[in-house]
């Protein structure tokens, strides 16, 4: 009984994401066994074998894979696409949404496969250029020999045309090879500098490199128009039979029966995959530059403590929803580059806000050019040109579809729930007919009781409001941190009885270390029968993966049971 629970809470959570992981890895199977018999068995190819062997098949199998992945890249970050499906279409349910959050996630399964096959298609090919040479030489049988001598014009099946050509030439000379070479290096860039430690520690690595994928493109339409392998005509398999022919070799052209062979390669195909996603990214990109253009003005900057920038813009046209993000460009810093904030205001609000923490060379550069180390007032005039564009869809605008949600954020990862706290309360305190949550459970855990103190003026404002309103039970919020010496502890301790916590200021105290969170999910799941819970992070991904299964071991076997859905932040 426990393990079919576990499996169907599994379902319930991961369902969707199985289904479609299974059907794209089914489809990449399909393609690659297709096409490696197709190569590997069909008459068509048969002297083609006879050349180079079952690296044939091995070359050509992958790149038909390559070509269906090449397909599906670009989709995932088509920003503007996503949104459009989320936020705008009527027939997109709950849990088809959950799989547009993964986007990101889907993105890098592509590209780790289309690495896969890159190697295969090279090593393949390696093999083959190798084979091709000695055929030419006369290494591998008299066969080999004449197939190698065949078509003066534009028939020949050996494209290695003299004895005297070093295999290396024809990776640098051909424009299968140059474009070849172009792909690969393009792509080895683009995967290494996609690490979590480049992209955290060298962002603007990661963003400069991930343009290669131009070249990328560029190099693969026209990877194929130099028709390296090639096959028998249609024509000269009627007038050639190979099952009585490919013994006579010495008498072809000589006897009626049997006349030379013809080959030609095959068409250039990849562009038919790529050109659909391709326009559809090329009108993204206009989008994302026709929104880069309209003004945006900075109406107030507040510096918090732990080196936090809060910056409050306004711009005509711009409508939000609880938890989305935005991308901001400063063309003082760099005219280029792009990175997501989520929006920590609600919609309710005439502006909008985002909160950066100093921790990198672009926003070290942002708290500089926005006042952030100066005393003074600053003047409006002096602050930076900012290009905004979004705002784009995540998982925390689901909140509204649950009567209870679990917020969890862990260190800055609390962003997107200041969005929701304000958005709820104000949804709350006006008595919405639409609103259908009627219990949240937040947790924070940060290291640093430094990290508290920006965001604790909004917990003190809503926790205020709730005493006044004799509704404190709305919202109940844990506080956790994570980190701390010994004098912090022997302070915390002489403080535990005061009235407001020693840290935050707040009624409710901080505690200490990380959450049972089997115990917290208990105590959920039994508060809150027969209800569909939604568990939302924005945190590492280390405590998504506990999330995850704490939300599928405490979601009950019964469809009316308590059953806890989980939803994660990626950007």
């Amino acid at each position: 009984f426990t393990v079919a629970s576990t499996m169907g809470n599994c379902l319930v959570n991961e369902g969707v994401s199985i289904f479609v992981i299974l059907a794209w890895l089914g489809i990449n199977a399909f393609l690659f066994v297709h096409f490696y018999f197709i190569y590997d068995d069909g008459l068509k190819f048969y002297y083609t074998r006879e050349l180079v062997g079952p690296a044939l098949a091995w070359a050509r199998a992958p790149a038909a894979c390559l070509n269906f992945n090449c397909m599906l890249i670009l989709l995932p970050v088509c920003r503007n696409l996503l949104s459009f499906v989320r936020g705008t279409c009527g027939c997109c349910r709950r849990t088809l949404r959950r799989q547009l959050d993964k986007n990101i996630t889907f993105h890098k399964l592509v590209a780790y496969m289309i690495a896969l096959h890159t190697a295969i298609h090279i090593i393949a090919h390696l093999f083959n250029v190798e084979r091709f040479m000695d055929c030419q030489l006369g290494e591998k049988g008299q066969l080999n020999a004449v197939l190698s001598e065949l078509g003066l014009g534009g028939d020949y099946l050996n494209p290695i045309r003299s004895k005297d050509m070093n295999p290396t030439k024809v990776v640098f000379v051909t424009l299968a090879g140059l474009s070849g070479v172009a792909i690969t290096l393009a792509l080895i860039l683009m995967i290494t500098s996609s690490t979590e430690t480049v992209r955290r520690q060298y962002f603007e690595v990661f963003w400069y490199t991930h343009h290669l994928f131009v070249i990328f493109f560029a190099g693969l339409v026209i990877h194929g128009i130099g028709q390296i392998v090639r096959g028998q005509t249609e024509a000269s398999l009627k007038e050639h039979n190979i099952t009585y022919c490919k013994d006579k070799y010495a008498q072809w052209g000589k006897i009626p029966q049997c006349p030379k062979p013809k080959f030609s390669g095959n068409p250039p195909m990849t562009w038919k995959w790529v050109v659909g996603p391709m326009a559809l990214y090329v009108c993204e990109r206009f989008v994302r530059f026709w929104r880069s253009q309209q003004k945006v003005v900075i109406t107030k900057v507040v510096t918090h403590p732990s080196k936090v920038l809060e910056l409050q813009m306004k711009k005509r046209g711009f409508k939000m929803e609880v938890g989305q993000y935005i991308f901001v460009k400063c063309s003082k810093i760099s005219s280029l580059e792009w990175h997501p904030f989520t929006l920590t205001s609600s919609p309710e609000e005439d502006h909008f806000s985002i909160h950066v923490r100093r921790v990198g060379d672009w926003t070290d550069s942002l708290f500089k050019v926005c006042g952030g180390d100066q005393k003074e007032f600053q003047e409006a005039w002096k602050l930076p040109s900012i290009a905004v564009d979004g705002p784009f869809g995540t998982a925390s605008e689901d909140v509204f579809l649950y009567e209870t949600a679990v917020l969890v954020g862990a260190g800055i990862g609390v962003t997107p729930f200041a969005s929701v706290l304000k958005c709820v309360w104000y949804k709350y305190t006006h008595s919405d007919p639409n609103l259908k949550l009627k219990k949240i459970y937040f947790y924070w855990l940060c290291r640093e009781t430094s990290a508290f103190e920006w965001f604790a003026d909004l917990l003190q404002s809503l926790e205020s409001q709730m005493l006044e309103r004799g509704n404190s039970n709305f919202l109940s919020y844990n506080i956790y941190l994570t980190g701390w010496d010994e004098n912090q502890a022997t302070h915390f301790a002489m403080h535990h009885e005061a009235q407001t916590d020693v840290i935050t200021g707040l009624k409710q105290k901080t505690l200490y270390g990380r959450p049972n969170w089997d115990v917290e999910f208990g105590n959920i799941a039994s508060n809150h029968p027969s209800t569909n819970v939604g568990v939302f992070l924005c945190g590492p991904a280390s405590l998504a993966e506990i999330l995850n299964k704490m939300s599928s071991a405490h979601s009950s076997g019964d469809p009316r049971g308590v059953h806890f859905i989980f939803n994660k932040e990626n950007f």
